[in-house]
């Protein structure tokens, strides 16, 4: 749907990967969703295989796949798989999700535009006034989601989901993740819920115009006009009935925002940043304000909320309440939920961020991974060496930094990276 997830548009839609638990996860370029849901005669064509990776050696997973997995099905998950080749695309893609390689703030400000926002507002009576009401979540976050995933609608992928979950279980990365979900889009296919033909999304395996996982779609998928399918390719109203669904199932308070900016006070402990939330009362009474000025609302108040730094302690400070982690059930991304946040309150008429973004180039894929590898070296210990800054790379980071006289903010520049590089030898 991380996939989100995963939310950029026309190439630069974020794959998403809802429902995940933590760690982070996953969205693509266009096509036009088939309608037809009939079962497919036979498997679409493949691509050739790739010179650069072992055939046999990905035939060698498929058939341990079947093994694991395959149980009374195997003879016809093993039809869906004949011919597949792994795609090397995918592969590139899984690594450098601009979600976690970019700086948020050039996340944000390429998600979060004044023309986003207007097309968003002119769509909002789009969302099924049935589905705010049952489910509880407001019909801006649902357009926004709409947005950010595939441009609403127009934007889907057409990858074959099967070969890019194929792809990504061979990969071996998110292995036991991906070979779950594989399973869930060839029972899709074999049940006839889609033909195979039609069963397109994102590199990721993310699927439709709120691009649900394959698991979220047999779970989670909603046939809101009533014509006994759930079509989230093809019907606006079973898109976003079925995102409100996933984001109600996931915990969503209704009548709460999803967080509000901040000011933090001279002096501030940036290490307690990201760290145990609390009420509040606590941020409050530690000198934290709104920028806004006010308060939360009263049952907001009551809610146990952290203080996030997207881009440091010289970026802008943001109080977390339960929503903003209720959205990264879509896609396990801070950027992502802070865009899907503030799109929300751009179409709600809400005054954006005052404080401003820090200009932070980039950090390649190398220099996260050396940044990685000297911090587990050097005694911190980063839970992998992925390339991924989540959220145990930062605790780490702000261990090291604690440790070192610096801000703890946990926040991971170019610079740091290649001090950290240099440190760890």
């Amino acid at each position: 749907m991380r996939l989100s997830l995963r939310l950029l548009l026309v190439g630069t839609v974020a794959a998403c990967a809802p429902m995940l638990p933590e760690p982070p996860l996953p969205q693509i370029p266009p096509q036009t969703a088939p309608a037809d849901q009939t079962p497919a005669p036979a498997p679409a064509p493949q691509a050739p295989p790739d010179q650069s990776y072992d055939q046999s050696g990905f035939e060698g997973w498929k058939q341990g796949f079947l093994a694991r997995h395959g149980g009374a099905r195997r003879a016809a998950y093993e039809r869906e798989l004949a011919g597949l080749a792994p795609d090397p695309t995918v592969i590139r893609l899984d690594r450098n999700q601009p979600e976690f390689s970019k700086p948020a703030g050039a996340y944000v400000a390429n998600a979060v535009s004044a023309s986003r926002i207007a097309q968003a507002r002119q769509r909002v009576d789009r969302v099924p006034w049935e589905a705010t009401q049952r489910y509880g979540v407001p019909a801006e976050i649902l357009v926004s989601i709409w947005a950010q995933e595939s441009s609403f609608g127009q934007v889907q992928g057409d990858n074959d989901v099967i070969r890019s979950l194929a792809t990504l279980a061979y990969e071996g990365r998110r292995r036991e993740w991906a070979e779950g979900q594989l399973k869930n889009a060839l029972d899709i296919v074999v049940d006839g819920k889609r033909a195979r033909s039609g069963l397109k999304g994102s590199w990721a395996g993310a699927m439709g115009q709120t691009q649900f996982m394959p698991d979220n779609y047999l779970r989670l998928g909603v046939d809101q006009n009533g014509d006994g399918k759930v079509d989230i390719w093809g019907s606006d109203a079973d898109a976003l009935a079925s995102a409100a669904n996933l984001l109600a199932q996931a915990g969503w308070k209704r009548g709460q925002s999803w967080g509000y900016e901040v000011v933090l006070p001279p002096g501030f402990d940036y290490a307690e940043a990201e760290g145990p939330r609390h009420p509040w009362s606590f941020w409050a009474a530690r000198g934290v304000t709104l920028a806004g000025g006010g308060a939360p609302t009263e049952a907001e108040a009551l809610e146990e909320a952290a203080i996030l730094l997207p881009q440091g302690a010289n970026g802008p400070a943001i109080l977390a309440l339960p929503n903003h982690y209720v959205i990264r059930r879509y896609n396990n991304s801070v950027s992502y939920a802070l865009a899907i946040g503030l799109t929300a309150d751009g179409v709600a008429g809400k005054p954006g961020l005052v404080a401003r973004w820090p200009d932070d180039p980039p950090i390649s894929r190398d220099q996260r991974i050396n940044a990685q590898r000297a911090l587990t070296q050097l005694g911190y210990d980063t839970q992998g060496v992925d390339g991924v800054i989540g959220a145990n790379t930062r605790a780490a980071l702000r261990r090291w930094q604690l440790a070192n006289g610096r801000i703890a903010d946990g926040y991971l520049t170019a610079a740091l990276a290649d001090e950290l590089a240099r440190r760890g030898g």
